[in-house]
């Protein structure tokens, strides 16, 4: 299914694993079978079985889990992907972690590619961060160690008091573009918000490519007359001054280009959409758009099917088989790889830092 693109460990199959050590144990936290399948791809690139579990769910909705094996003294990773209800899965997740802790697992290392509630990472008006709240239900029930992909936030691994791998699935996609996008050469890094500058300009510099950034994109107002926020205080106090929304424009050339725009997620297609119309209109001639997460709720695969937009690339961190069913413009980058070669380096107690080569803070 592909290399890690300058991985010394291309060509072995399956790696090298440590079995002096107290034992080995893959666990799928999901009770959804399309959820299970990026765990399988994963046993297979090491060469262990996965672990017998039973996870479900009861007549009244509530999850289950059965370990049918022990793990008494070994080092158990459960993996876990993100599906359509998202409770559920971060359920499974923690019973699972509690059973094998309660089991006496020696170390218990969550493998979790899309982090859930990592949008919610900052505080709105009276609301939580909710990213805040699963970190430490996740260390509560008993993990030792977490395995992640691009967080939205890098900051986000500050939540935990545990070790947090933070990986990037950016030389995956750089590769993709090496790879099946014949004319790369004239193609544009796109930045559909100025928020994503950074991101775009690492893609950029590593393919020797120019840049071009959307300003003007729609943002979410928020009203301050809704919760008694515009009650006068009793002292002169200066204010800011409230923000217009410019005209939208592209700051940089793509006419006659390749316009290839980078996220770390696409879960709300709109913004992706309108900024497809924006490029056509500047007269980029292909449009892709690319990124790690392809959450693609709600109905994302009719509005990518009927947009601008050439091709949708994702990762398979979150399933969305049925999504690529009613889209044919959406494509998969399998990540099984490099989430395999941490587990076999996490397990055989070697470096982590070869998977963290050339990464900056923009990436």
């Amino acid at each position: 299914c592909g290399r890690v693109p300058g991985s010394a460990q291309s060509g072995r199959s399956p790696p090298v694993m440590n079995h002096t050590k107290g034992g080995l144990v893959i666990f799928s936290a999901n009770s959804h079978p399309s959820s299970r399948e990026i765990s399988k791809r994963i046993g297979e690139r090491l060469g262990v079985e996965l672990g017998k579990v039973q996870v479900y769910q009861e007549d009244n909705r509530e999850t289950r889990v059965q370990i049918q094996e022990s793990v008494r003294g070994k080092d158990v990773f459960i993996i876990q992907t993100v599906s359509k209800d998202v409770n559920t899965t971060i359920m499974e997740l923690l019973i699972m972690v509690y059973a094998c802790r309660t089991s006496c697992a020696r170390s218990i290392t969550g493998v979790v590619p899309y982090f859930p509630y990592s949008k919610q990472c900052k505080m709105r008006k009276r609301g939580s961060i909710v990213s805040k709240l699963l970190a430490s239900m996740m260390c509560k029930a008993g993990l030792t160690h977490l395995i992640t992909m691009d967080l939205h936030q890098k900051e986000i691994q500050g939540f935990f008091n545990i070790p947090v791998d933070n990986l990037r699935a950016s030389p995956f996609l750089l590769q993709y573009i090496q790879e099946e996008i014949p004319d790369y050469r004239n193609a544009v890094i796109v930045a559909k918000s100025p928020a994503s500058a950074r991101r775009a300009q690492s893609f950029a510099e590593r393919l020797r490519l120019g840049i071009a950034v959307i300003h003007g994109e729609a943002q979410d107002a928020e009203s301050d007359l809704v919760d008694g926020r515009h009650s006068p205080p009793t002292v002169k106090i200066p204010l800011l001054i409230p923000k217009e929304k410019p005209p939208i424009t592209v700051v940089g050339d793509v006419g006659g280009r390749i316009a290839i725009i980078v996220d770390d997620i696409i879960d709300d297609v709109d913004s992706f959409v309108a900024a497809a119309q924006t490029l056509k209109k500047h007269g980029a001639y292909k449009i892709f758009v690319m990124a790690t997460h392809g959450i693609l709720s709600s109905d994302a695969p009719k509005l990518i099917e009927e947009s601008a937009i050439d091709k949708v690339v994702v990762t398979n961190t979150i399933p969305h088989e049925h999504q690529k069913l009613q889209c044919i413009k959406i494509q998969t980058v399998d990540i099984s790889l490099i989430l395999s070669e941490a587990i076999r380096r996490i397990y055989n107690g070697e470096s982590m830092s070869y998977l963290f080569r050339h990464i900056g803070l923009e990436d």
